[in-house]
C-alpha cells in the first residue's frame, strides 16, 4: 500500500507529465436532486517542496473526512490559482445535468485561463466526458482525482464549496436533512418531500420516478 508521500508525488509527477501549464477541473454534486452543481478548476502555480508537504492528504474528495478536506480547501485556495462556479437548479432544469456540469467545468477552466494568461494550457477533466465548445486543449482523465494533484485538488474545492452552500440551504428549509445528505434522495430527504413538497431547490426531474411509484401506490 503506497504511502501519503508516495501518492502525493505521484499526484504531482502525473500533472508533470502531461505539460507545463496544467488546468485541472472536477465537479461535485451532480447525483443529488437538491442544489447546484458545483465545478473548480485548478492551477499550482508553485510546486515547490514546502507545498508538496502541505499536501499530503490530498486525494479524491470522497476519500477524505470532512476535516480534512475542510483543512486542504484552505491550503489549495492559499497556494493555487482557482475558480469555483455553481449552475443553479433552474437551468439543470434546462439543459440538463450533464450539460449543467460541463459548462460549470468550462466557466471555472475559462475563470483561470484569464488569471494565468496563458495561450495554450491543457486542461485535465475528470471523469469520460470532454467539455463541449471549448477551444483549449483538453483531456478527460478516468477517476482523474486520484490521478491528478490538480484534479484531486479541483475536486476538493467544488465538495467544500458545495457543502458549504447546501447548509446555508438548510437553515432556510431544515426539514428535508441537506446539512448532511447535501440533497441526496436518503430515506429522510425522500420522507420530507413526501410530507412537505418541493422547493425552488428541488430538481424536478431528478423526482420524477419517486412520484410516478407513489402514484402507482394509490
Amino acid at each position: 500500500m503506497k504511502n501519503k508521500e508516495q501518492h502525493i508525488i505521484e499526484l504531482f509527477n502525473f500533472d508533470k507529465s502531461q505539460g507545463e501549464v496544467i488546468i485541472g477541473t472536477d465537479e461535485a454534486g451532480r447525483g443529488p436532486a437538491a442544489g447546484g452543481v458545483f465545478a473548480a478548476a485548478v492551477y499550482f502555480k508553485n510546486k515547490n517542496e514546502e507545498i508538496i508537504n502541505s499536501l499530503q492528504n490530498l486525494n479524491d474528495s470522497k476519500q477524505l473526512s470532512k476535516k480534512k478536506r475542510e483543512e486542504l480547501f484552505d491550503i489549495i485556495k492559499m497556494n493555487t490559482l482557482n475558480s469555483v462556479v455553481c449552475i443553479e437548479v433552474e437551468e439543470i432544469e434546462e439543459i440538463n445535468i450533464l450539460n449543467a456540469s460541463l459548462k460549470a467545468m468550462k466557466l471555472a477552466c475559462e475563470n483561470v485561463i484569464q488569471e494565468i494568461n496563458e495561450k495554450n494550457p491543457l486542461i485535465l477533466a475528470d471523469g469520460n466526458k470532454l467539455i463541449k465548445d471549448f477551444k483549449y486543449r483538453q483531456k478527460y482523465v478516468i477517476k482523474g482525482d486520484s490521478k491528478s494533484a490538480s484534479i484531486a485538488a479541483a475536486s476538493i474545492l467544488a465538495k467544500v464549496a458545495r457543502d458549504r452552500y447546501m447548509e446555508e440551504l438548510d437553515k432556510k428549509y431544515p426539514k428535508y436533512g441537506w446539512g448532511h445528505n447535501a440533497g441526496y434522495l436518503t430515506k429522510e430527504h425522500l420522507e420530507a418531500i413526501d410530507k412537505y413538497g418541493l422547493t425552488e431547490f428541488h430538481r424536478p426531474s431528478f423526482l420524477k420516478k419517486h412520484f410516478e411509484k407513489q402514484l402507482s401506490l394509490f
